[in-house]
């Protein structure tokens, strides 16, 4: 229950941080320098960011719950030894 609910303030975080980087008023702190390169640069680092942290936080959480990944159904186990 308290990690489920860490795990919705996180992603409530991560949306806002997303919203207020993708807002129109820091973008146009981005297009006032001039140079026509630095907006789609700083977009893509920008979400590339976003999509990493919550790729991250997903697979961090599900690892520290001890999920298993359980192989595919008909598949078989080979003896490395």
């Amino acid at each position: 229950m308290m990690r489920t609910r860490l795990l919705y303030q996180r992603l409530a975080a991560l949306f806002v941080a997303g919203w207020l980087f993708f807002d129109f008023p820091l973008l146009a702190l981005w297009t006032s320098g001039g140079s026509g390169v630095a907006l789609p640069v700083a977009l893509f680092i920008g979400w590339a960011v976003l999509v990493g942290v919550l790729a991250w936080w997903m697979e961090r959480d599900g690892a520290a719950e001890g999920d298993e990944v359980s192989p595919a159904p008909g598949a078989s186990k080979v003896d490395p030894g």
